[in-house]
């Protein structure tokens, strides 16, 4: 199977996290330049980046929610969905304890950060498809609390009819399956992981643009910059590109036969020469000499 090791797989995490942690709010699909230099992600970016996608889940579970199920009329035509949204948010808010809630959140995201993890690991489509589908399969068929999930399903339960509210769901559903989620997320499979393949270590993570598999290996879509398009259309007219040695330069992040660049912007994002991806250990080595500059 062609895939990363655990140790680059958790580096290519730890990239594309601080690459998350440092997007702008209001334009999450490009990153400001001025942001190219990261020492790291502070607890206030990590709370920042919380607050949006825990908020932005919100809102558009609840939309959703609303148009499609809600004001959509689905339960007015098929009476039997409507007392199953009822019994199910009944058997995932009102029957298990706090505690218990607590505990299975911890299991659900345990097994979906799994899958991303995997997914991460795997390098072409069918095996992220592969990879992400039992740990996802697993944690639905065990009825395991995944806090974006309940965000549709229990306030769709709850305009069906079910006999509690928002509150109630808000202290006996969405708090325990919250804080069971960090944990099983971010205790048992990243601070886990980082501890085991990152503390202090340099990783090399390489994506070999040569072939359609291994540009497309990242994900994403295909783009390239005006620079890049300059020196491709350059090369493909006899130029070089300037840093390559002669038997370089016919390969260089192009396909076979298609004399264009298609690595994909990801890939891009996430390769060992990208100013956002410093390895684990590059990053906590500048924060400390940025430290130590601001000191003196």
């Amino acid at each position: 199977m062609d895939a990363f090791t655990p140790q680059q797989t958790i580096e290519l995490v730890s990239r594309i996290g601080t690459k998350k942690a440092h997007m702008p709010l209001l334009d999450f699909p490009l990153v400001s330049p001025a942001r190219s230099l990261f020492e790291g992600i502070s607890v206030l970016d990590l709370l920042k980046n919380w607050v949006v996608s825990f908020f932005g889940n919100l809102a558009g579970s609840l939309f959703f929610m609303a148009i499609i199920t809600g004001y959509g009329g689905i339960f007015e035509e098929t009476p039997i969905y409507k007392q199953a949204a009822i019994t199910l948010v009944i058997s995932k808010a009102q029957t298990p304890h706090w505690h218990q809630i607590f505990l299975r959140g911890i299991a659900a995201n345990w097994l979906v950060c799994l899958a991303v993890f995997l997914s991460i690991q795997a390098r072409d489509v069918a095996s992220k498809i592969l990879a992400i589908w039992f740990p996802t399969f697993t944690f639905v068929a065990l009825a395991f609390d995944h806090v974006v999930a309940n965000m549709f399903i229990i306030p769709q339960g709850i305009w069906a009819g079910a006999p509690f509210g928002a509150g109630y769901y808000i202290w006996k559903s969405m708090i325990p399956t919250l804080l069971g989620n960090i944990v099983g997320g971010g205790l048992f499979v990243g601070v886990a992981y980082w501890y085991l393949y990152l503390t202090g270590e340099m990783v090399s993570v390489t994506f070999d643009p040569s072939s359609l598999p291994a540009a497309m290996e990242a994900g994403g879509p295909m783009r390239r910059t005006l620079t890049e398009k300059d020196r491709d259309t350059s090369h493909q007219n006899g130029g070089t590109i300037h840093g390559l040695d002669p038997e370089e330069q016919l390969g260089q992040r192009q396909l076979p036969q298609s004399g264009t660049q298609m690595m994909s912007s990801i890939g891009r994002e996430l390769s060992d020469d990208s100013p956002y991806t410093k390895t684990h250990a590059e990053r906590v080595k500048q924060g400390r000499e940025e430290s130590s500059e601001e000191k003196v």
